[in-house]
C-alpha cells in the first residue's frame, strides 16, 4: 500500500507514525513544505517568556525519526497540485526548483491552517510578524530584544499568552482586539472579567472593541498601530487574529465548508475515494450543538491523524468528534473550559439556553491551606442536557473540565451529573464535588 501524506505538523505526524506501526510494509511518502515537523506552537509563549529555555524543546518528532521507521521524508517540497481522478500528485522540490509527479493509492490531507492575515494599509513593514511555526518562533525572538513597545493583535488564547509573555520580559504590551471581552469565544464574561483585571494589574494595557486600520511606521520599520479610534507606540506587532484551513490546493475538487475547511465522515474520509483529511483544514464534529464547525485545535489533529491509520484499509475506529476542550494559565489563574459557552449557545444554537455558577473553596475549610474556584455550568433547559462549563481558579483545578468534557460527549443530563458518583478525601475536595455541587443548583433553578 503506497501513501502519500501532505503536510506533516501535528495530524500528518499522527498519521504517519499509526501507519507504520499498524502496516509497517506499507510504503509511506510525507511532502512538506518546511524543513521540520511536529512542531509546539502553544508553546511559542512559553519560549517567549522565558519559560521554556530553547524553543526546539518544542519538537515532540523528526524527519531523522521518521526516516527511521522507514518513511519517506521529503522536506522542503510543496504540492503544486492533484489528479484525484488518476491519483497523482504534483511536486516541487523547493531547493533546486525540480518539478516532478508521484503517484499514491491512498492520499492523507493534513494540510493544516494559517493566520489570517487582513489587508492593512502598511502591513508589509517590517516586525509585523505573525506567530505560527517554527520560523515564526525563531524571528520573534530575534527581533523582541530590541524592541520596547510590543503590540499583540488578537485576544485568543494565543494573543493573550504571548502579551503575558512580552510583560514577563519588560515589555510595554498593548493587546488589542475587536470584541468587547478577550477570549470570548471560550469563557463568559464574568470570567474573562477576572482574567482581564489580572492583565491590568500587571500593567498591560487592553484596548478592546477597537478594531486595527492601518500601520504607520519610520525607515520601513513599524511604529504605530492606527485603530479605528486611536493609535498605539509599537517596535514589535504580532498579529494573532485566527486561523484558516489552508486548503487553496483541494479548492472545488473536494466538498468544503465555505470557508474552506474539508469535510469529512465519521472515518475521516473525504468526498473523493481512498483520500482522506485531518486536523486543522477539517471540519469537526462538535458534540455540544450536535453540528460540524471549525475548529483548529491540536488536540483534534492528533486524535483524526491516528483515525486516518486505523481506517485507510476499511473502516475500523469511528470518529467521536470534539467538545473543544481547553484550558491556559493567566499569571496565578488556571482557566479552562469545555463545550459551548453561555453566550455563544443562545447566539448559535437553538437551546434554551440554562447557566448556573457557582464558588466554593475545592477542599474543607478545616484544612491548613484551601482555595476557592468558580465553576459554571451551561445547559438545555429543556432536555437537561449539559451543553458546556468553565473553571477558574488560583490552584490547577482544570481536570474538570476533562470530567466535563466526558459528560458532554455521552448527553448527560444535569440529574445524572448530580449524582455521579466522584470519591471524596479531604487532601483533595469536599464530599461533593464542584461538578456535583455546580448541577443540584441547576436543578433547583429548573
Amino acid at each position: 500500500m503506497k501513501v502519500i501524506v501532505i503536510g506533516c505538523t501535528h495530524a500528518g505526524t499522527a498519521a504517519i507514525v499509526n501507519l507504520k506501526e499498524l502496516y509497517p510494509d506499507s510504503d509511506v511518502i510525507v511532502y512538506e513544505r518546511n524543513d521540520n515537523i511536529s512542531f509546539l506552537s502553544c508553546g511559542i509563549a512559553l519560549s517567549i517568556g522565558g519559560i521554556v529555555t530553547e524553543t526546539e524543546k518544542l519538537f515532540y518528532n523528526s524527519p531523522d525519526n521518521l526516516s527511521s521507521l522507514g518513511v519517506k521524508t521529503k522536506m522542503k517540497h510543496d504540492v503544486l497540485d492533484i489528479d484525484f481522478d488518476n491519483k497523482i500528485v504534483k511536486v516541487k522540490n523547493l531547493e533546486n526548483d525540480e518539478i516532478f509527479e508521484d503517484s499514491y493509492e491512498k492520499l492523507v490531507l493534513t494540510l493544516g491552517s494559517w493566520p489570517i492575515i487582513p489587508k492593512f494599509e502598511g502591513g508589509n513593514l517590517q516586525n509585523i510578524l505573525l506567530c505560527k511555526n517554527y520560523n515564526h518562533a525563531k524571528e520573534i525572538e530575534a527581533r523582541r530584544s530590541d524592541a520596547k513597545n510590543v503590540v499583540v493583535i488578537g485576544g485568543g488564547y494565543i494573543g493573550v499568552e504571548l502579551a503575558e509573555a512580552f510583560k514577563i520580559q519588560n515589555k510595554n504590551v498593548t493587546l488589542i482586539d475587536a470584541e468587547e471581552r478577550i477570549m470570548s469565544k471560550y469563557l463568559d464574561k464574568e470570567f474573562t472579567d477576572i482574567a482581564e483585571r489580572e492583565f491590568r494589574d500587571h500593567g498591560i494595557n487592553l484596548v478592546l472593541g477597537e478594531k486595527v486600520k492601518l500601520f504607520k511606521g519610520d525607515n520601513d520599520k513599524v511604529s504605530h498601530v492606527v485603530t479605528d479610534n486611536n493609535e498605539y507606540e509599537a517596535d514589535l506587532v504580532i498579529l494573532c487574529i485566527g486561523f484558516a484551513p489552508s486548503t487553496a490546493l483541494v479548492k472545488g475538487k473536494l466538498e468544503t465548508l465555505q470557508n474552506g475547511a474539508i469535510m469529512i465522515d465519521e472515518y475521516m474520509q473525504t468526498s473523493r475515494k481512498d483520500v482522506f483529511a485531518a486536523g486543522d483544514c477539517c471540519v469537526v464534529k462538535f458534540n455540544p450543538a450536535d453540528d460540524t464547525r471549525y475548529i483548529p485545535l491540536a488536540t483534534n489533529a492528533v486524535r483524526m491523524g491516528t483515525l486516518i491509520a486505523h481506517n485507510i484499509v476499511e473502516p475500523k475506529l469511528k470518529y467521536m468528534g470534539t467538545q473543544g476542550t481547553s484550558g491556559i494559565k493567566i499569571y496565578e489563574k488556571c482557566i479552562a473550559s469545555t463545550g459551548l459557552t453561555e453566550e455563544v449557545a443562545k447566539n448559535t444554537t437553538s437551546f434554551n439556553v440554562g447557566a448556573v455558577s457557582v464558588t466554593d473553596n475545592y477542599r474543607p475549610e478545616f484544612m491548613p491551606t484551601y482555595e476557592e474556584a468558580l465553576l459554571k455550568l451551561v445547559y438545555d433547559k429543556d432536555s437537561r442536557r449539559i451543553l458546556g462549563g468553565q473553571i477558574i481558579s488560583n490552584l490547577d483545578l482544570t481536570q474538570f473540565m476533562n470530567t466535563l468534557s466526558v459528560v458532554i460527549q455521552n448527553k448527560m443530563t444535569i440529574e445524572e451529573l448530580a449524582m455521579t458518583d466522584f470519591f471524596f478525601q479531604p487532601h483533595f475536595n469536599k464530599p461533593w464535588s464542584l461538578l456535583n455541587i455546580a448541577a443540584l443548583q441547576a436543578l433547583k433553578n429548573i
